[in-house]
């Protein structure tokens, strides 16, 4: 998997490809961050108004939009990007 991040005004955009195999489940797993089931060892989650999760062609786009005074931290974000990407691989063994 690789992803590529901006920051923004409103947040941060990510772009994930190269996903492979993998790309059902990183949809599942970005999907349970979206419904507040978040696994991520990160505290980013609670600065967020809304995350949006989207398939476009063989990438997914991923939109942090951070709470009004909040501002999302891209570090502990590719932290968690990292964590799921190992999580998913170790749901193939």
């Amino acid at each position: 998997m690789k992803y590529k991040i901006d920051e923004n005004s409103s947040g941060i955009d990510i772009s994930v490809t190269d996903a492979k195999n993998d790309k059902q489940k990183l949809l599942e797993a970005f999907r349970e961050c979206q419904e507040g089931r978040c696994s991520c060892p990160t505290e980013e989650y609670s600065k967020l108004v809304s995350l949006e999760v989207a398939q476009e062609g063989d990438a997914i786009q991923l939109r942090l939009k951070a709470k009004d005074g909040e501002v999302i931290d891209k570090s502990e974000i590719e932290k968690c990007l990292s964590y799921t990407a190992e999580r998913v691989q170790d749901k193939d063994q």
